[in-house]
């Protein structure tokens, strides 16, 4: 009689620690990639502009979520940091700096301010350390707003399309392959942090910091950390985002996009990397799907049009405390419920 497995079985530690524990994972990976490359070819140039949008939230939630959902430490100056990149890298670019170099730039630079800012967390913890990055928030607009030698003021700042080896990615087709690549690598970056060391000594500082400094954590060095990784990677979604947009003001980078980011990420699921992929897709999304609403209600009853028109902030309030209420972990949890289902379907069991 032939003898067949059933689930999934392990030999080694590194196996199970894996990033892709089966054939079947890898498959799917692949067929999306391949989807996300030929989308491009097979849609207009707006549902590409969105996704390129939708992608650079990426990395800025799933890098909020490196700071707030893994390691615990309540940010609300996140937008402010992509603030700082962006500024940093459209800056060394006009100086003629190239394309990776400046994006590489801004992302260190953000990261330098993040490690200032996060200096008080190791003696602030939960809603002050909250209102001390709220702090850093309204410092860094007023920053942006009034050193205009450098970021140009309320007048803004232009920026050149990105170039890679004199190659222009001077329309959204183009710009949405190097901003998926980036991405990509930002996304495989946190997942590898989360399963090393550093991740797990974050994931100590959030369940209980005092236990976590018993074992021998550090708690400022590695709170430090976080805030330096976070910033970076946020710095590096600004830097795409001053490329692909050409031109930056400091409203593109107010409390509202810091709001927006941790909408993400409790949308999403906290402390998960597919959460933030997610929660970005979603709260980016959300504008676009209730502008379909009313433009669709428009010429059916125009009276209910105008009414929903200014709702539209209090649809996002809402959809979040739905979330915080009815589903806490976020759409991960939903991801990982579909996923137990059919593993286990047609059975109950």
């Amino acid at each position: 009689m032939s003898m067949h497995k059933c689930g999934l079985f392990y030999t080694t530690y590194a196996a199970e620690d894996g990033l892709f524990r089966s054939r079947f994972q890898k498959l799917c990976l692949g067929l999306f990639l391949a989807a996300m490359l030929a989308l491009p070819q097979l849609v207009d140039s707006y549902a590409v502009s969105i996704l390129n949008l939708i992608l650079i939230a990426v990395i800025g939630a799933v890098s909020l979520n490196l700071l707030t959902g893994m390691c615990g430490q309540m940010s609300l100056g996140h937008g402010a940091f992509v603030g700082v990149g962006a500024y940093g890298a459209a800056i060394l670019s006009n100086a003629g700096a190239p394309f990776v170099a400046a994006l590489l730039g801004g992302g260190a630079i953000s990261a330098m301010v993040g490690m200032v800012f996060g200096i008080p967390s190791l003696r602030l913890k939960g809603i002050y350390l909250a209102i001390s990055t709220l702090a850093a928030q309204l410092i860094l607009e007023y920053v942006f707003l009034h050193a205009s030698s450098l970021t140009g003021g309320a007048n803004g700042l232009p920026v050149d399309p990105p170039q890679i080896l004199g190659f222009a990615f001077d329309t959204d087709a183009r710009i949405f392959y190097l901003i998926l690549a980036v991405t990509a690598l930002c996304v495989l970056a946190v997942t590898n942090v989360s399963r090393t060391r550093h991740g797990r000594a974050f994931v100590a500082i959030r369940d209980y910091h005092q236990s976590a400094e018993n074992v021998g954590v550090n708690l400022f060095a590695y709170k430090l950390q976080a805030f330096g990784l976070s910033s970076f990677l946020a710095g590096v979604a600004g830097g795409l985002w001053s490329h692909y947009t050409m031109y930056i003001t400091p409203e593109q980078f107010s409390m509202g996009l810091s709001i927006s980011y941790l909408a993400m990420i409790i949308i999403g699921g906290m402390g998960s990397v597919i959460g933030s992929i997610f929660g970005a897709a979603f709260i980016t999304l959300l504008p676009e799907m209730l502008n379909l609403l009313i433009s669709s209600l428009g010429g059916i009853a125009p009276d209910l049009s105008a009414v929903i028109v200014p709702m539209k902030e209090g649809v996002f309030g809402l959809m979040l405390v739905l979330f915080l209420i009815f589903e806490p972990e976020g759409l991960a949890r939903k991801w990982r419920l579909t996923k137990a289902y059919w593993k286990l379907y047609p059975f109950a069991y």
